[in-house]
């Protein structure tokens, strides 16, 4: 009878341990991991860190694959990892907090709040040996820099100098000395210029640094403790080594971070309104929850949500082909943005849902297959979370 009780007790011990390590969520893991494991097994990715969130929980959170493949270091859920333009809807935000307190107007011209753009000229004509020049039939305006409708050009060329440290104000007034490309509103042309020059209206209007503006009013509000222009040695022990397609197209290598002088750390560099941000998947979710509940999080109002609305909803002209809001593209029944490095970060209002797809990815091995692993796992996501 002893016996039987000790066996008893020790069945019941074991049950719960099992029980209490195995995952709340293992099911919804089990179906988001095999969809990126084929591309990791196939060497199209390294790795991956994935997440789902609803309104106010993260529901599923996953590492798959490796954080350095040579070295056999695991990916971790708190990976950092490099956003790139992923930072638009953040820098955007900025600029619409202070839309919200009357202290910017987006159908303003940029002069109103950058003097240097006032007397900016059109290309008209170019070819190799001259370019001529012409009046734009209007100014630009703020929310043209948001849409990527201002015809601000992409990027200047500093002669040698990466330009890296130079202040924001150097640079964005350097581009206000260039002619514009296009007519302002008239055509959609993805710009980081454009995206540096609303930075420069934020520190300019709020009268701090562009830096400081969005870690005290936003990354520190909303916790969001690992966004960084500057990560600190602690965090870039944990960001994955990039990969790109090898030249035979068999496999990947590793790629080095050649957006940034390093060490990155270096607080001497510029911010880079445009995508100069490094994040986590964590931190994202904290940034798309406070965006699908209308501008608040947690009892804390960030926007108006007729201010989040006008954000996440079309901006571009109907004759535009792109659909674009002010930092987000509005296709398809979400509202996104991707980054350099493949990585993107989804609003699902319809769903409630939230998706973000993080992996750090310098040139597709296979184009055709590289563009379906985010979708698959959006999808994949969807099919599991979605309320019915």
């Amino acid at each position: 009878m002893k016996t039987s009780i000790i066996q008893l007790s020790a069945s019941i011990l074991w049950l719960t341990a099992g029980f209490l390590a195995s995952p709340v969520n293992a099911a919804e893991t089990a179906k988001l991991a095999p969809v990126l494991q084929p591309y990791i097994d196939e060497q199209h990715i390294a790795g991956a860190v994935v997440l789902v969130a609803d309104r106010e929980k993260v529901l599923a959170t996953e590492a798959v694959g490796w954080a350095d493949v040579a070295a056999k270091k695991k990916l971790s859920t708190d990976a950092v990892f490099w956003i790139a333009s992923m930072t638009k809807p953040i820098t955007c935000t900025a600029l619409m907090m202070l839309a919200d307190e009357g202290k910017v107007d987006v159908d303003a011209p940029v002069s109103r709040y950058l003097p240097e753009f006032a007397d900016q000229w059109l290309i008209a004509e170019r070819d190799d040996a001259h370019i001529l020049l012409k009046k734009p039939a209007r100014q630009m305006l703020v929310r043209d820099l948001m849409s990527h409708t201002s015809g601000i050009t992409q990027q200047l060329s500093f002669k040698g100098v990466n330009g890296e440290e130079l202040p924001l104000a150097t640079r964005v007034a350097a581009l206000a000395a260039q002619p514009l490309e296009s007519e302002p509103g008239t055509k959609y042309k993805y710009t980081n210029g454009g995206m540096n020059t609303v930075g420069r209206i934020v520190e300019k209007v709020s009268g701090v640094p562009f830096a400081e503006f969005l870690q005290t009013r936003l990354f520190d509000p909303l916790g969001m403790k690992d966004t960084t222009f500057w990560p600190s040695d602690e965090q870039v022990a944990r960001l994955p080594t990039g990969y790109r397609a090898m030249a035979d197209g068999k496999g990947i290598e590793p790629a080095p971070l050649v957006a940034f002088t390093p060490p990155l750390s270096n607080r001497k560099r510029a911010p880079f309104p445009g995508g100069g941000l490094f994040s986590t998947a964590a931190d994202l979710a904290k940034f798309c929850q406070m965006i699908l509940n209308g501008g608040t999080l947690h009892g804390r109002k960030y926007l108006a949500p007729e201010k989040v609305q006008q954000m996440t909803s079309r901006q571009t002209a109907k004759d535009i082909v792109e659909s674009y809001g002010f930092g987000w593209t509005t296709n398809g029944g979400m509202i996104a943005h991707g980054g350099a490095w493949k990585t993107n970060m989804a609003i699902h209002p319809k769903e409630g849902l939230i998706t973000i797809f993080l992996v750090q990815v310098a040139g597709w091995r296979d184009e055709a297959e590289g563009k379906k692993i985010e979708p698959g796992f959006r999808k994949a996501a969807l099919e599991l979370f979605a309320n019915p």
